[in-house]
């Protein structure tokens, strides 16, 4: 059985957290969790996510303030280019040292939970407070920072309907598309023509 110890993403805080006031650096690099995107737009489990900030403990936990980065690599959804970016992102999240007990909400869920949201992410500290396992962060703060739509550019013109070709290197590319329903109103007209005028195809009769 692993230890929380062992884990890829565990730091130890034993030291910094043994009294208010002292902190830490943290500058080094993470696998990338699984469950992050798809293979569409997604980071492969593993990638390295660079995590740099520090550590500072107080009276009732410790704070993290970091700048997480991580590149991206996907395609285009207009054009289907690669584009080759980067995730940047800056968490503040607390450790608290014991799990908050929960208080009877007597109808005031909402209150409470608009307070939670405000106090910003809170992630458990493991092995007794003696170390900090960052993996459920980056997961989160990851996934929450995927780009729906990636462009190569802002002003990407994407691909033809038609035929396919990318209308950035051919601009003034284009179709000369008949809408069947008026081909079939002109024929119509042209019968209704030629029964009103008879003569009127050019043919005469003798």
């Amino acid at each position: 059985m692993s230890r929380p110890e062992d884990s890829p993403w565990a730091i130890s805080v034993a030291q910094v957290s043994t009294r208010a006031g002292q902190s830490t650096r943290v500058d080094r690099d993470f696998p990338a969790p699984e469950g992050i995107g798809d293979q569409v737009v997604g980071i492969p489990a593993g990638t390295p996510v660079h995590v740099e900030g520090d550590i500072d403990s107080l009276v009732d936990g410790l704070l993290l303030q970091a700048h997480i980065s991580v590149p991206l690599n996907t395609e285009c959804t207009r054009c289907l280019r690669p584009v080759n970016t980067s995730i940047q992102d800056d968490p503040v999240v607390f450790f608290p040292y014991k799990e908050p007990e929960p208080e009877p909400t007597h109808g005031k869920e909402e209150i409470l939970a608009e307070q939670e949201e405000a106090s910003g992410q809170t992630y458990p500290l493991v092995s007794g407070g003696a170390f900090m396992d960052l993996e459920a962060l980056l997961r989160d703060t990851l996934v929450e920072a995927l780009p729906l739509q990636p462009l190569c550019r802002p002003d990407c013109r994407g691909l033809c309907p038609q035929c396919g070709m990318d209308l950035n290197d051919h601009p003034d590319h284009h179709h000369e598309m008949m809408d069947d329903r008026w081909a079939a109103l002109e024929g119509l007209k042209q019968r209704l023509e030629q029964e009103e005028n008879p003569g009127s195809d050019g043919q005469t009769g003798e």
